[in-house]
């Protein structure tokens, strides 16, 4: 692959790199592919999800799902799943590094796995996961002026959650955690979301 982006090598720079097994938990574990285009102004790879989903139907969220038996590692899930849901081979990933991992309301510890891909990508979105494959780029999440908080309550707990606004779209909790971090670190963005992502509360 071409020499990584400044954006992308101060993620490579920041972010640790040293978790080939999954960690215990007591919570069921998921991981993400966080798909970044190796190019001077990167695209994150974004899905929307198929309506006929039970959970989070129409909603934007990262290639990725639930650990299974077979995967060894976060990264075994990130790339296999990111594999089944939009054609993108394993080959084609370059690991940059990765988020701690994300407690989600519903009960799940997400890791998110950070890469750089190459720019030009045939995908294809795997209709029973996705609608539609979306590249945005990642110094939009930077822009405080899409950026929002909505207090949301869950078993009389009060949370703090991320929204940004893309077009007709609403990317939120999980999956806007997750770009708001990537953009504190790659053009020090500065948004600030009130909470620990690593706990429940």
């Amino acid at each position: 692959m071409a020499e990584l982006p400044a954006s992308l090598q101060s993620l490579r720079s920041e972010l640790p790199l040293d978790k080939p097994a999954w960690s215990h938990s007591s919570l069921p574990q998921a991981a993400v592919l966080v798909a970044l285009s190796a190019q001077p102004e990167p695209r994150v790879l974004l899905g929307r999800r198929a309506r006929h989903l039970r959970f989070h139907p129409g909603e934007i969220a990262f290639p990725g799902g639930k650990r299974e038996a077979i995967d060894c590692s976060p990264w075994s899930t990130a790339r296999r799943e990111a594999h089944e849901e939009t054609g993108l081979a394993a080959s084609m990933v370059e690991p940059l590094g990765e988020l701690p991992p994300l407690r989600t309301r519903t009960g799940f510890e997400v890791h998110p796995c950070v890469a750089a891909v190459p720019a030009a990508l045939a995908l294809q979105a795997d209709p029973q996961e996705f609608d539609a494959l979306l590249q945005q780029p990642l110094a939009r999440f930077a822009d405080a002026r899409l950026f929002r908080l909505e207090t949301m309550v869950v078993d009389g707990v009060a949370r703090k959650v991320p929204h940004y606004q893309i077009g007709d779209d609403n990317v939120w909790g999980v999956t806007a955690a997750v770009l708001a971090m990537l953009a504190n670190i790659a053009y020090d963005a500065g948004l600030d979301l009130q909470r620990n992502w690593t706990q429940l509360t």
